[in-house]
């Protein structure tokens, strides 16, 4: 069933220019405020406006975004509801979501993916540091503006404040929220995801990035289920083209990011993302001497 489109109507001063997206509750316009200029205007379907559920996340999402203050996180403008539209007004970032850029024009270069690295990294910190949790960082999440190699984080839909009470959580013990490719696997199987969880999604962005593919690639979504919960990630030296030189230290960086045990990764968002960048600034490994390749080739009888 459809879901209405508002596009032309004026909610709270903004005039709704067009439906750019939509998603489980919401739906996304471009539109122009008198004042403020161009904005991403987020309102709550229809049908989720008498649930106090779908309402409550709504407008926690709003407060959450009020809460993190960064160049890298879309600001939050607004919010409230106008003749019964619930509605979040945030400004509008330009560019593409990083998905999109990485499906039409293939992996980043090293350098650019550093400095995207670099930004999310500080952006996850400062939401860290005010105690929310993103849980859904992705590159659908993620606009990309590629004149001015920027990011902005989007999206704190299902975000969770870290000092939440266990009673006032609004996702039912055993489910877990956000998209399975970059969900953290404690997350998966159910349990609370902290800081840990936002590492994890950020090192499986730094994978996509880098490489264009996934660490796993599952038949059927239960197959990329059990993969998740049990199967080691390949390297990204297996799944990098030849453009790209895989130190140690960035196998390392990513590999441990990605442990299934949150107590293995790194501690803080900031020193995955140290870690990252410092490796995709090593210089490569010097080849190996000529008479050591003669020697190899011929112990294995090429020479």
């Amino acid at each position: 069933m459809p879901s209405e489109n508002l596009a032309g109507r004026t909610v709270a001063g903004y005039r709704l220019l067009e439906r750019v997206g939509e998603g489980g509750t919401a739906t996304v316009y471009r539109a122009k405020h008198t004042e403020r200029g161009p904005a991403a205007v987020k309102i709550l379907k229809d049908r989720f406006r008498s649930d106090p559920v779908a309402m409550q996340r709504f407008l926690r999402e709003a407060g959450y975004g009020e809460r993190v203050q960064h160049p890298n996180v879309v600001r939050t403008d607004d919010f409230g509801e106008v003749e019964g539209l619930y509605y979040l007004a945030l400004e509008w970032a330009d560019g593409e979501p990083l998905s999109s850029y990485v499906s039409q024009n293939g992996p980043l270069d090293p350098p650019v993916a550093g400095r995207v690295i670099d930004q999310l990294a500080s952006a996850l910190g400062a939401a860290h540091a005010v105690g929310i949790i993103h849980r859904d960082l992705k590159p659908e999440n993620t606009m990309f503006e590629r004149a001015l190699e920027r990011v902005k984080l989007l999206d704190f839909g299902i975000a969770r404040d870290a000092q939440q009470a266990s009673g006032d959580r609004l996702t039912r013990a055993g489910f877990f929220v956000g998209t399975p490719m970059y969900v953290a696997p404690e997350a998966l199987s159910g349990a609370q995801a902290g800081e840990p969880a936002d590492i994890y999604s950020l090192a499986m962005m730094t994978y996509f990035l880098l490489t264009g593919r996934h660490p796993w690639v599952g038949k059927s979504p239960r197959d990329l289920f059990t993969q998740l919960l049990n199967s080691d990630p390949r390297s990204i030296k297996e799944a990098a083209g030849p453009d790209l030189i895989v130190t140690p230290a960035l196998e390392r960086a990513v590999m441990t990011g990605l442990s299934r045990d949150p107590a293995k990764r790194q501690k803080s968002v900031r020193e995955f993302g140290d870690q990252v960048i410092g490796a995709l600034k090593e210089p490569p490994p010097d080849p190996a001497p000529q008479g050591t390749v003669d020697k190899i080739l011929r112990a294995i009888g090429l020479r």
